[in-house]
């Protein structure tokens, strides 16, 4: 358990919780399909905003990560074998929630050789098997430096690919996994825009955990020089006192200088704010690019 608590919680990141009747139907919906997602998981501060605008961020391939991350709250410890009903089940609830753009993200699965690329793959196949119209954003690990397995998921030709950095190298050691590597982030984005250069490629950083402007800054030039042109800079916020503690709150006008910063540095569209999150209004984001 981390022995510092996180700073009071300030006033700008109070707000009223909408929980309407869409946002139960949105819950009992993916309870009834059995489906996990990254809003639950993860404790997302957006949670029932998007389950009240029948939306959410599917999470594929169990609800247990193979790494220990130290900012995240998605359960980590024994895995299963990956469900081969799931992709239909997500489909299904697509379709049933009229989505247009549907976000899938993953745990990592360091004990599947292709890091659960066929998976996704084979979700990606049954959603536009029933809504073709529907664009798929993709957000994945670092499949372990599997290239092999990204290449598999770009032929599947995802509308958006993102990778998360998350943070500044330097807290790569504090905040994350033993196995998250930097420079492996940037490679796989750098193999990805290679691949597919017209495809957006999007990443994004959590602030707050005591990184520097400098840092962040420096952090933004490798991301854009690898091919990043889609960026969400958003608050970390301790989902529990399991978590690495929050070192300092942005303030609202500091996220829109550094998104304009970002945006500077060549970064077609930046999502920067206190509650940003990485699929938090991506379907816009996508058509805001196009």
């Amino acid at each position: 358990m981390c022995s510092t608590p996180s700073p009071r919680l300030p006033g700008w990141l109070r707000r009223p919780l909408p929980l309407g009747a869409t946002y139960q139907q949105t819950r009992q919906l993916l309870a009834e399909l059995r489906l996990q997602t990254v809003c639950h998981h993860a404790r997302c501060p957006n949670r029932s905003e998007c389950y009240s605008q029948k939306t959410a961020t599917f999470l594929l391939l169990g609800p247990v990560c193979t790494r220990r991350c130290r900012f995240c709250s998605v359960p980590k410890g024994e895995v299963q074998p990956p469900d081969p009903k799931e992709p239909e089940r997500v489909a299904e609830a697509a379709r049933r929630l009229g989505l247009h753009h549907v976000v899938l993200t993953m745990v990592t699965r360091d004990d599947l050789a292709d890091g659960g690329a066929e998976h996704l793959v084979r979700t990606i196949q049954a959603i536009r098997a029933v809504i073709p119209e529907a664009t798929v954003e993709l957000l994945i690990s670092d499949l372990a430096g599997n290239w092999q397995a990204l290449e598999y998921l770009l032929a599947a030709e995802p509308d958006v690919l993102n990778h998360n950095c998350e943070t500044v190298p330097r807290l790569y050691p504090v905040v994350r996994s033993a196995k998250a590597d930097y420079r492996r982030t940037l490679e796989l984005l750098r193999r990805a825009h290679r691949s597919r250069p017209e495809m957006p490629l999007k990443t994004g950083l959590m602030l707050g955990l005591g990184e520097t402007i400098d840092e962040i800054l420096d952090t933004l030039v490798d991301l854009a020089q690898a091919g990043c042109t889609l960026l969400t800079l958003g608050q970390y916020l301790q989902p529990s006192p399991e978590q690495t503690p929050v070192v300092r709150y942005l303030r609202p006008e500091e996220f829109e200088h550094l998104g304009k910063l970002a945006e500077s540095l060549g970064f077609r569209q930046v999502a920067s704010g206190p509650f940003v999150r990485s699929s938090y209004h991506a379907h816009q984001m996508l058509l805001a690019c196009q």
